[in-house]
């Protein structure tokens, strides 16, 4: 099976689990052929809220994107007055979402998404439709280690470059 036919069987099945998770939702074929300007993957909304996701799929290997792609989504996103997302399903895993100003960049100004990374720190799918929330062993911790104000400097960070709205910070916080 063409790398392609797995994207878009992968595209299909998010549709399908958001829809019955009651989601508005409609996917986006062939994202960017049909205009000049790139779109997202995936629309979704519950009337609350509203996500733009970027759907990714990989055997186990790291998922990579195109920093301009992540830029496209952000566009899109904040002019759409929706969420951006991506959305990461390696193989016999479930699907995992992230900001994309949560994601690794490389050196060369593109997004990655290991396997490891998407099961210990992406949301997964029940708690992103507003079902339970997943438990992380470092929540159990009694004291924590590292710097305590790391995740609240890379959310600022992430405002400061415009990769995040303060709406989407205040909400991380």
């Amino acid at each position: 099976m063409s790398s392609n036919a797995k994207g878009d069987r992968r595209e299909r099945e998010l549709v399908n689990r958001l829809d019955e998770a009651g989601f508005a939702v409609m996917r986006a074929p062939a994202s960017g052929s049909a205009t000049e300007r790139e779109l997202p993957d995936v629309l979704a909304g519950d009337g609350e809220v509203f996500y733009a996701i970027e759907a990714k799929s990989s055997s186990g290997r790291p998922i990579y994107l195109d920093g301009e792609e992540v830029e496209a989504l952000l566009f899109f996103a904040q002019n759409f007055g929706a969420k951006p997302r991506v959305a990461a399903r390696f193989d016999r895993e479930d699907w995992y979402f992230f900001h994309p100003g949560d994601l690794y960049t490389t050196d060369g100004g593109n997004y990655r998404v290991k396997k490891e990374t998407a099961l210990a720190e992406g949301t997964d799918f029940e708690e992103f439709v507003g079902g339970t929330a997943k438990t992380e062993l470092g929540e159990f911790e009694d004291e924590p280690d590292g710097d305590p104000d790391a995740d609240l400097r890379k959310v600022l960070n992430a405002v400061k470059q415009g990769a995040i709205s303060v709406d989407d910070a205040v909400e991380m916080l």
